[in-house]
């Protein structure tokens, strides 16, 4: 029998993105209340956060293999 592959959570690779280092990142502000607003404020809203330290090893669960 193959091995088995894990399987990305397709939630989290909505949502997170992984750098080169390892870090993961929340992408913020790309989904709904940009209407309306400067684009400055748009632009500086919508910078990707890092992420709480205590939720890496839930991340590398849900994000095996990082970005596919």
């Amino acid at each position: 029998m193959p091995k088995m592959k894990m399987k990305t959570h397709k939630g989290a690779k909505k949502r997170f993105k992984v750098t080169a280092s390892g870090k993961f990142l929340q992408q913020s502000g790309v989904r709904g209340n940009k209407r309306n607003r400067p684009s400055r404020s748009q632009r500086e809203w919508g910078k990707d956060q890092p992420t709480s330290p205590a939720n890496r090893r839930m991340l590398q669960v849900a994000l095996p293999y990082g970005l596919e």
